[in-house]
């Protein structure tokens, strides 16, 4: 109990330099607990991703259409239980600043195949009813002010022309990591258009998502939707949802390298300053350790007093740190969602943080632990200041 007393007032002896190195720790573990929820929310979409779904695109590019008729021949394949359809619209409201995910889907397949999306039974029953309603997801609803009834008008850019839409449905996410800022509203509608205006851009979908039996037979059922088109004026490309979504993250990986380095650079950094801190704290007390020898005291205790030491000012500043990476991920997740629909600290994040914790007050207290632990006790004594 004595040890221990002794240990927490060593550690605060300088109030000035403690406080600078607990700021400095617990900034640095912020900045770390961000970069890794950052991360964290760039791999969302995967994360969320159904073993049970699969994605067909046209095989050249996903610019590509394929027809409507390959929704016919997709349920005819074994193993498929339902199928879907979409296009990316692509629409800007507002301003182009204005960005967020908007699809033209087949509503009733797509709602059935993404169960995570929950729309009240008043609502979803009206979305089905009217041709040019649409449904958002509630945080997408919040950042605009959307309410049930307001009419939104998207201005086409793959599709030219005003699109207006009546909000009939905002969803919650049935799940933390559910995407709660898209936008999707009838193909049929879309399609309905391109038929009197643009005939020959009529009756194609940007693209499939299916639901299988079994997430084990999807490599399977992959490889019969790719053959049954295949030697088609329109080949697929079929890949689980996890894959589709992952071909996207690829393009980006380099950032994604970038911000890896630079949370392990933001630990080294801090590994320095602590220590640099514990360094100047057992040069100073290096008279005070010869005393402790001379009275009997071993190199266990004296190691301990410099090492517990290293491992409290690290504690110290890693609790506060994570503590302020909750109200800060909140700022972020409200200020970015355009950017990052899904921005929540997981508990994967805290355990990396306390992993840094713990790494930088080992670090830090070694080589001063070492150096009290050797010194002699005639050097020690004969060390003035």
């Amino acid at each position: 109990m004595l040890a221990l007393k002794l240990l927490f007032r060593n550690a605060f002896r300088h109030r000035l330099r403690t406080a600078l190195t607990v700021a400095a720790v617990a900034i640095a573990v912020l900045a770390f607990g961000l970069l890794r929820t950052v991360l964290d929310a760039w791999y969302a979409g995967v994360e969320a991703s159904s073993a049970t779904r699969l994605v067909t695109r046209n095989a050249i590019s996903l610019i590509f259409p394929l027809p409507l008729a390959y929704d016919a021949k997709l349920r005819q394949i074994d193993g498929i239980d339902e199928v879907t359809y979409g296009s990316w619209f692509g629409g800007i409201y507002i301003d182009e600043k204005n960005f967020f995910a908007n699809f033209a889907v087949e509503p009733r397949t797509y709602l059935d195949i993404y169960p995570e999306y929950i729309v009240p039974d008043t609502q979803k029953t009206a979305f089905l009813r009217e041709r040019n309603a649409c449904v958002a997801g509630r945080k997408l609803a919040a950042r605009y002010g959307w309410r049930l009834g307001d009419t939104i008008t998207l201005k086409g850019t793959i599709f030219p022309g005003d699109w207006e839409l009546v909000l009939r449905g905002i969803y919650r996410g049935r799940d933390r990591s559910t995407d709660e800022t898209a936008f999707f509203f009838h193909w049929a509608y879309v399609n309905e258009s391109l038929r009197r205006t643009a005939p020959a851009r009529a009756d194609q979908v940007g693209f499939y998502i299916f639901r299988v039996h079994r997430p084990d037979r999807a490599a399977e059922v992959a490889r019969s939707v790719d053959r049954a088109f295949k030697n088609s004026l329109a080949e697929t490309l079929t890949e689980t949802e996890r894959a589709f979504v992952m071909g996207f993250i690829t393009m980006t990986e380099a950032i994604v390298a970038a911000l890896r380095l630079v949370s392990l650079a933001v630990i080294a950094i801090i590994m320095v300053v602590a220590a640099n801190t514990m360094a100047m704290t057992a040069r100073e007390r290096i008279g005070e350790h010869a005393v402790l020898k001379t009275l009997g005291f071993g190199a266990l205790h004296v190691g301990g007093l410099i090492f517990g030491e290293s491992l409290v000012l690290s504690a110290a500043g890693g609790v506060l740190g994570i503590l302020l990476t909750f109200p800060a991920a909140r700022f972020f997740e409200l200020t970015l969602s355009q950017f990052f629909p899904v921005f929540h600290v997981t508990a994967r994040t805290v355990g990396l943080d306390l992993g840094a914790i713990a790494l930088v007050g080992v670090v830090a207290g070694l080589v001063p632990t070492w150096h009290a632990v050797h010194v002699s006790v005639a050097a020690g004594l004969r060390r003035i200041g």
